[in-house]
């Protein structure tokens, strides 16, 4: 099947059972640069489930949009489970959203260090319970060329939120 048509159908189920469940969702995206709402927002309708977006690709932005602490960057880096984490809860929280997906990771070609090669990707959900928040996370090392990481950390993006 067509990787587009797959990542198509993909988000019309999210998209369903959003709508369904009467919930809205954000996405916080870094490396994957908005591609995980663009795929939500192609399907038609998806006014009645998506609420915002960002694309938090700097450091700054992290911080400034999503407000993720600059303690937590500079001790664990902009590819970890705590980034992820206060991404993703940040975007639920300044969307006012049920629900949160967020990513962070290294597509490559370059970036890669040791401990966090290219194809290291984070990604964290946040769920609004009544007035708890619960927050998941995942790491994920995904093989391939940068679109092909990008396309997979959607992939994964995108199911996370069929399971939450």
């Amino acid at each position: 099947m067509n990787s587009d048509l797959a990542l198509q159908r993909l988000a019309a189920r999210v998209g369903k059972h959003l709508r369904l469940t009467e919930r809205y969702a954000a996405t916080a995206e870094s490396c994957t640069g908005g591609w995980i709402a663009k795929a939500l927002t192609d399907i038609a309708g998806s006014s009645q489930w998506v609420l915002e977006g960002f694309v938090t690709y700097s450091n700054e932005a992290k911080m400034h949009t999503l407000g993720v602490p600059r303690s937590v960057l500079e001790a664990k880096g902009a590819v970890s489970e705590a980034v992820a984490r206060a991404m993703a809860h940040g975007a639920l929280e300044r969307a006012g959203s049920q629900i949160a997906v967020a990513v962070t990771g290294i597509a490559g070609p370059g970036g890669g260090v040791p401990g966090k090669p290219v194809g290291t990707v984070w990604l964290a959900w946040a769920v609004r319970r009544g007035k708890r928040v619960h927050v998941t996370a995942e790491l994920r090392h995904f093989r391939g060329d940068r679109e092909a990481v990008r396309r997979r950390t959607v992939r994964a993006a995108l199911r996370g939120l069929l399971q939450r």
